[in-house]
This record gives structure tokens, sequence and C-alpha cells, in this order.
């Protein structure tokens, strides 16, 4: 009887593992030299991008008041509780009334790549927290810092890209404004 409690509760949890809402690898993009190009002579991509450079401010501050909501595995609803991805997908939509896949991976895979040192407010931070890419994220918010909504204490929090967890884990930058 232990046993099969046992091997149930450790089938539940590899399954929820696997579909994971912040988990999955994306698919490679290409690089820029081998992308597209349009007849400007500049790389095309079919990325997502807000349509109003503002609301990529907008995302901060609407990040910052989910601050303390609670983290709920699959969750996309402050009410109910966040993930990561989660969070993401749900402020973008409130911004800008579009939406984003509800997963950090598939999210990352829609993106463009940013380089760290162009990191600005409103852009995506991406990490491997769970020994495979894209598996954690959060929103830039400048200085530093980025908001995400951790399964660790349970909350939306503030946290510093150049933890000692966080840094070790970064898996790169991602933007939602066009290239410019």
């Amino acid at each position: 009887m232990v046993v099969r409690k046992l091997l149930h509760a450790f089938m539940a949890s590899t399954i929820a593992a696997l579909v994971a809402a912040c988990g999955s690898v994306p698919a490679p993009r290409p690089e820029a030299s081998t992308a597209p190009n349009n007849s400007s002579g500049r790389v095309s991509a079919d990325y997502f991008v807000l349509e109003e450079p503002e609301h990529s401010r907008e995302m901060v501050i609407f990040a910052l008041g989910l601050l303390d909501t609670g983290y709920r595995f699959g969750g996309r609803n402050p009410d109910a509780g966040l993930d990561c991805s989660g969070m993401v997908s749900y402020i973008v939509e409130q911004v800008s009334g579009r939406r984003l896949p509800h997963n950090a991976a598939q999210i990352a895979d829609r993106t463009r790549p940013v380089s760290l040192a162009l990191l600005q407010p409103g852009d995506l931070v991406f990490f491997n927290t769970m020994n495979r890419p894209y598996s954690h994220m959060g929103i830039y918010m400048g200085e530093g810092k980025f908001v995400h909504a951790p399964s660790s204490r349970g909350r939306v929090r503030v946290e510093r890209l150049d933890s000692p967890y966080f840094r070790s884990r970064f898996d790169g930058a991602r933007t939602l404004l066009a290239d410019s």
C-alpha cells in the first residue's frame, strides 16, 4: 500500500513536470545571417512585437502592482495565483490586448533576443532553473532587477539579476519591442 502511494505520488509529480507551464525547450531560431531578408535589406523574423513602445514601460508598472500575489502552478489569473509565464502572458494581454503563450520556452521562441548590455525595462529575462533552458522567466524593471513569480516562498517578487542564484542560471533576454 505504501509503495503504491509512493509510486502514485512519483507519477503525478513526473506528469506535472512534463506539462509545466514554464518549462519546455523552444525550437532553435535561425541566426541573423540565415534569416530571410525583406526588400529593405533588414533581417525579418516572425517575432511577437508590442505595437506601442510605451507598453513596455506599462508592463513594469503592471508587474509591480502584482507584487505579493500568490504563486499557483499553471496560474494566469492574479485572483487565483500566477506562475512565471502566466504572469508575463497576463500582463502582456492586459497592457496590449494581445496574447502570448503560457509557456516560458514558447515565449522565448516567439520574442526577439536582446543582449544583456541593451536590456531595457519591460524586456523579458529567462533562466534555467530546472536543468532545462528557458524554464523560468520574469520582466526586467531596470537597475539590474526583475519581477517574477517564483514557486519558492510563493509570492510575486523582485530579484536582482546579479544574485548568485540567478546569475548562474541566466539563459538570456528577449524584447517585445521592434528592432529599430
